[in-house]
């Protein structure tokens, strides 16, 4: 039987499950996670507990940031010229198949903000997937003598960078790792749709978080996780719960040319040997 037609497959966010991924993962590093898992994952956003670089607070007290509101983000997606936002203050989602209940994706204009005080239009140029940034947005009014004043886009009126993490996704990643297709035979032979496991360095380290997903029927995984249809943060925030290091993370979106399934792949630590070598691998 083909992978994408496994009656098992799940939602990646089903269940109720409370089992913590590193007490799974030191019982048997090659086993499967239950779904629930990844469902225990919805706590908080990344980084709530991250304290932001000097400059955010003092964009808090201005007359403008209170009037359109700070709010945290995660870059998702740059294209075009639109940048995907994940609003990491929404109500957080809880177990169960509901994940539209938070983390909402944002459509911002990645061209310009609303003004040039600040630097908001040169700090939107630098602004990469997977960082996490305080920002207030304002949506044109068509009643504005502005000729962007008719676009869906939110603009950008101030903006603080609080953690450089990283987002790669790459479709027809080959040769897709081993640990990702172990991790996939195996979530297949238990009839789930999906699997995970923690892997480790040659020291025996843990060193990131992997988890795979069916894809199925027309489904397109890849690009729900892209647009922010369905969230990566509940993966995201347990890798950062379980760490408690406020360090930022290198998070790979992976799906092989057979389709079969999309593996999620978080470095617990950016730029290192781990992170490096997917990065190379694939880019």
């Amino acid at each position: 039987m083909d992978e994408r037609d496994d009656p098992g497959t799940v939602d990646p966010w089903a269940g109720d499950g409370t089992d913590d991924w590193v007490d799974s993962a030191d019982d048997a590093t090659t086993g499967t996670a239950d779904a629930g898992a990844a469902a225990d994952a919805a706590a908080v956003a990344d980084g709530t507990d991250a304290t932001p670089e000097d400059g955010a607070g003092d964009a808090a007290d201005t007359t403008d940031a209170e009037r359109l509101g700070l709010r945290r983000y995660r870059v998702l997606d740059r294209a075009d010229e639109a940048l995907v936002f994940v609003d990491l203050d929404t109500p957080q989602p809880g177990p169960g198949p509901g994940p539209d209940e938070g983390f909402e994706p944002v459509r911002v204009a990645a061209d310009r903000g609303t003004t040039d005080e600040g630097g908001a239009a040169d700090a939107l140029a630098d602004l990469k997937p997977g960082f996490v940034v305080t920002a207030a947005l304002r949506w044109p009014d068509p009643a504005d003598d502005d000729p962007g004043a008719d676009s869906p886009l939110a603009r950008v009126e101030s903006l603080t960078v609080e953690r450089e993490s990283r987002y790669w996704f790459v479709d027809d990643a080959e040769p897709m790792f081993e640990a990702a297709r172990d991790a996939w035979r195996e979530a297949s032979a238990a009839g789930d749709g999906m699997g995970s496991r923690v892997t480790r360095d040659t020291d025996g380290e843990p060193n990131g978080a992997l988890y795979v997903f069916s894809e199925v029927g027309a489904r397109d995984l890849l690009g729900e996780f892209r647009s922010g249809t369905t969230p990566l943060e509940p993966l995201v925030d347990r890798v950062n719960e379980d760490l408690a290091d406020d360090g930022p993370r290198e998070v790979f979106v992976l799906r092989p040319p057979d389709g079969a399934f999309v593996a999620v792949y978080i470095a617990f630590e950016k730029d290192g040997l781990l992170a490096r070598t997917v990065r190379d691998t694939y880019r």
